[in-house]
């Protein structure tokens, strides 16, 4: 995980330049490769993850750092073999991969997609990780905990011959340690038939952390569910992941608006009172006290924490890949810009909707692309046709992104669908100005 400039409370730091380079190409389809012949029957019921794989895993990272200086950071000689260790597990399982390079700080970086065969491409799951530690350290934890952890249930797809509903896809990234480098440059390098196909995006950065949290993204209301559920049952409380809210690969897809969501073990925040009464671990001490330190080596593991954790992983990618993917609804869309004022009144961009019989779902998608320099100064409701209104977002200080682009889901079952809806948008701090891009409605 990225360092920190500020805490959560206090504004972000200006976003690090990242260095774009050719030579990326188009995400790798469904269907490019037939599945093992001698695979197993499918089951759509998750398997339980081998720890000691996972840990397996890490120690081959471990052992690569020993011999590359002592770190797999970017670029180095130690993150390209750990990049080719994961690449050929993968190939040797079925997967169909990709290289794909860029440049930062002058030298090449590298990510890997690795594409399981079969399922819906328009409706794609996709689990990350960054693979590259800090110069400093071995960087098991941070993050090849989370790295192994997703590489050990890929594994666990092809074992099982899975054949999921929709398409699976998994992601190690570059640079992560130097903003996100990697990730930004894979989520820049979609088209928009590409972005909008990935139905969610889940990261795992940290999963084994030695005092450890069980911490859960709460970006997106069904993953974090999905998550928060699974642990329930197994008598394990979660809180909500903000020790690194904006800080991993996640927030390239969320600035996208891809729906994300992951699982996170903490860094180095310290574990409170309450927390320790409740994990268990050492209060007063920080999460993982060998965070970005030469100490995050193999022994820098909770083996507990990163069971579960793995577990977790494959029980979210067998769940939502065997979903039924939904039917195609009808949509309507405003693309005409809105100009915000700063510190101004509210304006509104209208969609007229028609041709839908009955009243809207439960579960109307409302798709907003908002423009703006500082989003946590935006209040954003939408506005049914008898003058309802659903508050999709409020306002907060601490939230010092750019932009808002993501889809809302809003329980609209007491609307006719039928007439004139609204996106109304208001600014209502001072200093940052933006427009309304554009927005949609998925009946």
């Amino acid at each position: 995980m990225r360092r920190s400039r500020a805490r959560r409370s206090a504004p972000l730091l200006a976003a690090i330049a990242v260095a774009t380079a050719a030579a990326l190409v188009a995400p790798a389809t469904a269907g490019a490769q037939p599945a093992p012949a001698a695979a197993p029957a499918a089951s759509t019921a998750a398997p339980d993850i081998p720890v000691a794989n996972v840990k397996a895993h890490l120690a081959q990272l471990q052992s690569i750092a020993t011999a590359n200086g002592g770190n797999r950071a970017h670029g180095r000689a130690g993150y390209k073999a750990s990049i080719d260790y994961v690449k050929a597990k993968l190939d040797a399982a079925g997967f169909t991969t990709s290289l794909k390079t860029f440049s930062y700080n002058g030298s090449t970086g590298y990510n890997l997609i690795a594409d399981w065969p079969g399922g819906d491409a328009t409706h794609v799951i996709m689990a990350g990780s960054h693979l590259d530690s800090v110069t400093g350290g071995p960087g098991i934890n941070d993050n090849g905990s989370g790295s192994a952890g997703i590489l050990e249930v890929a594994l666990a797809v092809s074992r099982a011959g899975l054949q999921p509903t929709k398409h699976l896809r998994f992601g190690w990234w570059g640079a992560e340690e130097y903003g996100m480098v990697g990730s930004k440059n894979y989520v820049n390098s979609l088209s928009a038939a590409d972005r909008s196909s990935i139905e969610a995006y889940l990261n795992f950065d940290m999963i084994g952390s030695p005092n450890p949290g069980y911490f859960v993204y709460d970006d997106d209301t069904k993953l974090d569910n999905l998550f928060k559920d699974y642990f329930s049952g197994l008598g394990v409380a979660t809180e909500p992941e903000t020790e690194g809210d904006g800080r991993s690969d996640h927030a390239p897809f969320k600035n996208a608006g891809i729906p994300v969501g992951g699982l996170f073990s903490g860094a180095d925040y310290t574990k409170t009172s309450a927390q320790a009464a409740k994990w268990g671990g050492t209060a007063g001490q920080a999460f993982d006290r060998c965070y970005h330190s030469s100490c995050d080596t193999s022994a820098n593991i909770n083996d507990t924490a990163l069971d579960r954790m793995s577990d977790a992983i494959a029980h979210a990618i067998w769940t939502l890949g065997t979903e039924t993917a939904p039917p195609p609804g009808k949509v309507f869309e405003n693309t005409a810009d809105v100009n915000i004022p700063d510190r101004g009144a509210a304006v509104e961009s209208p969609i007229t909707v028609s041709g839908v019989t009955g009243n809207a779902p439960a579960t109307l998608q409302v798709g907003v692309d908002v423009k703006h320099t500082w989003r946590g100064d935006l209040v954003i409701d939408l506005v049914a046709p008898d003058g309802s209104t659903y508050r999709l977002k409020n306002s907060s200080s601490g939230d010092s992104a750019d932009n808002v682009i993501t889809t809302y889901s809003v329980n609209a079952s007491n609307e006719v669908a039928n007439g004139t809806w609204k996106l109304r948008v208001q600014d209502v701090a001072s200093a940052d100005t933006g427009y309304i891009d554009s927005w949609k409605l998925t009946f």
